[in-house]
C-alpha cells in the first residue's frame, strides 16, 4: 500500500469515534466517550466531546434510505423537539456537519428511533486549585469550600425528566472502621460526588489524615485527570466498641445458664470498651433503665470485671468523648438479666451401681449466691461438706462407698434475690446388685439395702 494512502488513512482514523450506528469526526486528541445511562431514561447513549466545535456527528443506515433527525432538550419546565436542518445523506449515513451541542437527539431510521444526547464537555469544565475543610461540627460533618468548579452535568429522558450525569469525582481519606469483633481498623475511604457546585460534606473521619479531590471521570479517562490534597486533618470525631464476655459454667445442676447474658447468679462478665484515636474520656455506665436516668454504677476504664450477685435486669453502656467534650459517642447496650433463686433437695441416689446415672447426690438450684452443704450418717457422723452449689456427694467417705441405707442433709444458703434457704432432710442411698435386671443382664437380683 502507498505510505502517503497509508497516512492518509490513519489520519482520518484518528478523527472518527465510532458506537455502533454513530460516529464522529473531528474529535481530535480526545476520543468520545460513551455513557449507557438507566434504561428508564430512553435513551440508548450520552456521547461526552471534550469540545464539541468542528465536530460532525453521523449515523448509519440500516435501511438504504436517509434518517430524519430531532433535537429535544427541556426549557421552561417542558420538553422542546425540533427537526435538524443541513443533515446530508451521502448513500450510506446521514450526517451533521457541525454537533448542536448539550442536546438530544431522536433520530429515526426507517421506523425505529435512536435516542441518544450530546455533551459538550467544554461547556462544564473542571478546574481544582485548592480546598479547605470547614471543622465547625467535628462530631457529626466536615463541608469542604472548593476553590474551583465542576458544575452538573445536566441532560434528559425521551420524557423530559431533568438528569445529571455523574461526574464520580472522588474524596479519598483515611478512617477507622470497627471490624465487630476487638478491633478498629484504619481503611481508606473513597467517596463519590456528580458535581461540586452542591458542595462537599462528609461524615467526619475517626483519625487523623488527609483529604484528596479528583477527577472527574471523563478528564481521568482523557488522561488529564486533576487533584488538590488540602492540609493535613486532625480529627475531633469519637466513636467506640464494645465487647462482654461472660464466664460459662457446665454445672448440670445449675438452671438459667443458657438465657443470653445473664441468668442464674454469681454472673462474671468482663465487659471491654475499644475507643478510637480522639477518645480521651471513657466510662461504663450500669443503670436500672434503659434511658439510664438511674445510673448506679460508673467505671472509669476500658474494661470492667463485674459479677453480678443480685437478681433483677441491668443495662450498660460504654460512653466516650474527646478532650474537650464537644464530642461523644456511645456502644451498643448490653442487657444483663439475673434471675431469681431456687433450691430443691432430692431425697435418693445410687451410687456405685450404674455409672452416671443417679451416682451423685446433687442439688437443682439457680441463682444462689451462697451455699453450704453437710451430710451425716444415722449416728451424726459427718461424712460429706461442700460450698459449692455445683459439687455433690459421690457416696463416699474416706474413699469407699459408704452402705446403702438413709442419711441427712442439712443445707443453707442465700439467694440472688436475697432468699435465706435452711433445708433439712433425709437421702436414701440405694444400690442394685449386679447381678440386678437391667444391669448385669444376668434377670436375677434385687435391690440391695446392706446395713449402716
Amino acid at each position: 500500500m502507498n505510505r502517503r494512502i497509508f497516512s492518509l488513512m490513519a489520519a482520518a482514523l484518528a478523527l472518527l469515534s465510532a458506537s455502533g450506528q454513530v460516529t464522529f469526526t473531528g474529535v481530535g486528541n480526545h476520543h468520545v466517550i460513551e455513557v449507557t445511562p438507566e434504561t428508564n431514561t430512553g435513551l440508548a447513549k450520552i456521547y461526552v466531546v471534550f469540545d464539541t466545535q468542528g465536530v460532525g456527528m453521523s449515523f448509519n443506515s440500516s435501511t438504504g434510505e436517509p434518517a430524519t433527525w430531532e433535537s429535544f432538550y427541556y426549557r421552561d419546565g417542558n420538553l422542546v423537539m425540533e427537526p435538524i436542518p443541513g443533515v446530508r445523506w451521502n448513500g450510506m449515513a446521514t450526517t451533521l456537519p457541525q454537533v448542536i451541542p448539550n442536546m438530544g437527539y431522536k433520530i429515526v431510521d426507517g421506523t425505529r428511533p435512536y435516542y441518544c444526547w450530546v455533551v459538550n464537555y467544554a461547556d462544564y469544565p473542571m478546574e481544582l486549585n485548592d480546598m479547605f475543610y470547614n471543622n465547625e461540627a467535628p462530631c457529626s460533618l466536615i463541608t469542604f469550600n472548593i476553590d474551583g468548579h465542576a458544575d452538573a452535568i445536566p441532560y434528559c429522558s425521551i420524557n423530559g425528566n431533568r438528569q445529571v450525569l455523574d461526574r464520580d469525582i472522588k474524596l479519598t481519606y483515611n478512617t477507622l472502621v470497627w471490624d465487630d469483633s476487638t478491633h478498629w481498623q484504619e481503611q481508606e475511604v473513597v467517596e463519590s460526588f456528580a458535581a461540586l457546585d452542591q458542595g462537599v460534606e462528609i461524615t467526619p473521619p475517626y483519625c487523623n489524615t488527609e483529604f484528596t479531590l479528583s477527577g472527574d471521570r471523563f478528564l481521568e479517562e482523557w488522561g488529564i485527570g486533576e487533584a488538590v490534597t488540602g492540609e493535613y486533618f486532625y480529627t475531633k470525631a469519637v466513636g467506640c466498641g464494645a465487647t462482654a464476655e461472660q464466664e460459662l459454667r457446665g454445672n448440670n445442676n445449675e438452671k438459667g445458664l443458657d438465657s443470653g447474658l445473664g441468668g442464674s447468679a454469681p454472673v462474671h462478665i468482663v465487659f471491654t470498651g475499644y475507643p478510637t484515636d480522639a477518645v480521651v474520656f471513657r466510662e461504663w455506665e450500669m443503670a436500672r433503665d434503659q434511658e439510664f436516668e438511674d445510673i448506679i454504677l460508673q467505671y472509669n476504664q476500658d474494661e470492667m470485671d463485674y459479677t453480678f450477685n443480685d437478681a433483677g435486669t441491668y443495662y450498660l453502656r460504654y460512653r466516650v468523648a474527646n478532650a474537650d467534650g464537644s464530642c461523644e459517642a456511645y456502644s451498643d447496650v448490653y442487657q444483663v438479666t439475673v434471675s431469681e433463686s431456687e433450691l430443691v433437695c432430692p431425697n435418693i441416689f445410687s451410687p456405685g451401681s450404674t455409672e452416671g446415672v443417679n451416682d451423685i447426690w446433687k442439688v437443682s438450684y439457680k441463682s444462689l449466691v451462697e451455699f453450704h452443704c453437710w451430710i451425716y450418717n444415722r449416728w451424726g457422723t459427718l461424712v460429706c461438706e461442700f460450698t459449692d452449689p455445683g459439687s455433690g456427694w459421690d457416696g463416699k467417705y474416706n474413699g469407699r462407698l459408704v452402705d446403702t441405707g438413709v442419711y441427712y442433709y442439712v443445707v443453707t444458703a442465700t439467694g440472688s434475690d436475697g432468699v435465706k434457704y435452711k433445708k433439712r432432710g433425709d437421702i436414701t442411698i440405694l444400690r442394685y446388685k449386679k447381678g440386678a435386671s437391667g444391669t448385669s443382664g444376668d434377670g436375677q437380683g434385687g435391690i440391695d439395702t446392706g446395713g449402716y
